[in-house]
């Protein structure tokens, strides 16, 4: 575990993790995106990988990939923007968003390598079992980057003790069943299943998919330690494209003034 993951996992605060598109709507505003995140308070930031078929992606996120895809974006070129994003002064943890197919076809001995020499901490693959993952788990745990785990709310009991034991960087507790996206409602139970995933969690445990106002975040202050925001945030991105590829001072001061007022106070 490396010092930014200590960081992470020993705050006390309510941990915030966005999660934005690579190259939306461009490279550069994607650097000052990252930035103004981190200074609105984020543990953590996800960067998505666009991808032209998406298996969990929502409508907002899969327009987002389309436009990362215009911008050239790859899988390559995400992991060595965070060497530009750690010149630039972000000191949080960074996760890789990305499907296996991407990984197979740039290599995973090739991913790790870059990976470390790039700054990036973290890995998240939502199409890749956690019983095919073993051999990914090792390579990743050998450069010391996490491969976080992801659990919902039909993840069989047994199942959730061994992930939410063995979990690396964070645990992600999938609020909601289907693809990303905005929800105004999440299912009973849900409670239930994330007190069930700290019990055994030797890291901290966050809450997504759908979280989109500042009311639905509090909701999970005492069954969670944090959560992971995407849609809303890529959506408001999505809005503001014409202001970040003309006048991107302004449309960050927008783009930040949206964050504060996603965010609960005590996860600042």
């Amino acid at each position: 575990m490396n010092k930014r993951w200590e960081s992470f996992q020993n705050s006390t605060q309510y941990r915030f993790v966005p999660y934005i598109m690579a190259g939306d709507p461009c490279e550069e505003a994607t650097i000052e995106l990252s930035l103004a995140l981190q200074e609105c308070g984020a543990a953590a930031l996800e960067l998505g990988v666009p991808y032209s078929d998406p298996l969990a992606d929502g409508p907002v996120i899969q327009r987002a990939g389309m436009r990362g895809l215009g911008q050239n974006m790859t899988l390559e070129k995400t992991i060595t923007l965070v060497s530009k994003l750690r010149e630039r002064g972000l000191k949080i943890p960074v996760i890789i968003f990305t499907y296996y197919n991407l990984l197979l076809q740039l290599g995973e001995n090739r991913f790790v390598t870059l990976a470390e020499e790039n700054g990036v901490d973290g890995l998240l693959v939502p199409d890749l079992p956690y019983e095919e993952s073993s051999y990914l788990r090792e390579m990743c745990s050998n450069r010391h980057l996490a491969l976080i785990s992801l659990v919902a709310p039909t993840t069989h009991e047994d199942k959730l003790h061994k992930l939410s034991k063995e979990a690396q960087g964070f645990l992600y507790c999938i609020s909601s069943l289907g693809v990303t996206g905005v929800r105004s409602e999440f299912r009973d139970g849900l409670s239930a299943f994330l007190h069930a995933a700290r019990l055994n969690a030797n890291v901290p445990v966050l809450v997504g998919f759908g979280l989109s106002s500042r009311e639905q975040i509090q909701q999970f202050e005492e069954t969670s330690d944090g959560f992971i925001v995407g849609s809303a945030i890529v959506n408001k991105i999505e809005s503001l494209e014409k202001q970040l590829m003309s006048n991107r001072e302004e449309a960050i001061m927008e783009f930040k003034h949206f964050i504060d007022s996603l965010l609960p106070v005590y996860s600042r």
